[in-house]
């Protein structure tokens, strides 16, 4: 891969009707490397002939080849200008259309959409768990973004709380600490090891910016992360007019990663 590498991580909310704009958006930044979110079975051909139109010569999707019965399967993508391989997917994955690992050049890029904390099983915690695991042993530079759907809230120290508690930031017992090490493992748990978080390396825990909001801006989580080893970040913005303009209910994180 190239020195210098812009990616963005975007969770398009399967809209159909809004395709083409959130696609035209996409091609508007001149990114080398795109992670989307929320790519379903009706929107993927559409997503593959916009992104080879914008340039994008490689697309892998992890919808292709899967024997799942689950409803409305939300598959992620991955799509570059160069050429990438598909890698096998961590052990111990629970929903495998919502982890993609790929590799372009001597760089890993991996795109996860976490389950929601109501998904049954525990699907969030051991797709955090695997996902972890699998990122904790792995070498050379990497890339991993997408939507965790986690943290609840970030402190000005970098500390975090993840859904495993309530409002006041309390520890849920129905949730307990497994499943705070499960969130935390990914949104905190890399930087102890050596990943950078590419929007609060440079921005800072000073202020909010979620890029999942209620109505009118009200309220929401920042849920949607590039992290990055072997990178320095050097620029990291959220796409919220996209968001506020409705074409999706999330914001894509744009950043540009510079080879450490």
């Amino acid at each position: 891969m190239v020195p210098a590498v812009r990616v963005i991580t975007w969770n398009v909310a399967g809209r159909v009707t809004k395709q083409a704009q959130q696609a035209a958006a996409l091609a508007s930044t001149a990114a080398d490397v795109v992670a989307l979110q929320e790519v379903t079975a009706r929107t993927a051909p559409l997503w593959r002939a916009a992104l080879a139109d914008a340039g994008f010569t490689a697309c892998e999707l992890a919808l292709d080849g899967l024997r799942v019965q689950r409803k409305r399967l939300l598959g992620v993508l991955v799509a570059a200008r160069e050429p990438v391989r598909r890698l096998p997917l961590p052990d111990g994955v629970p929903w495998p259309e919502r982890v993609l690992c790929c590799e372009a050049g001597d760089v890993e890029i991996v795109n996860f959409h976490s389950p929601i904390s109501p998904a049954p099983e525990l699907a969030k915690v051991r797709a955090h768990e695997a996902l972890a695991a699998y990122l904790a042993d792995a070498e050379g530079p990497a890339i991993l973004c997408g939507d965790l759907n986690t943290p609840r809230r970030e402190l000005d120290d970098g500390e975090v709380l993840t859904f495993a508690h309530d409002s006041a930031g309390r520890l849920r017992e129905e949730r307990g600490e497994r499943w705070n090490e499960a969130e935390r493992a990914l949104v905190f748990g890399l930087r102890q090891r050596g990943w950078v978080d590419a929007y609060r390396a440079l921005h800072g825990y000073g202020h909010r910016s979620a890029s999942w909001t209620f109505a009118q801006d009200r309220g929401g989580w920042r849920l949607d992360h590039i992290l990055a080893r072997g990178f320095e970040p050097v620029a990291a913005e959220y796409a919220h007019e996209w968001r506020r303009s409705g074409l999706s209910d999330h914001s894509a994180l744009i950043a540009d990663l510079r080879r450490g």
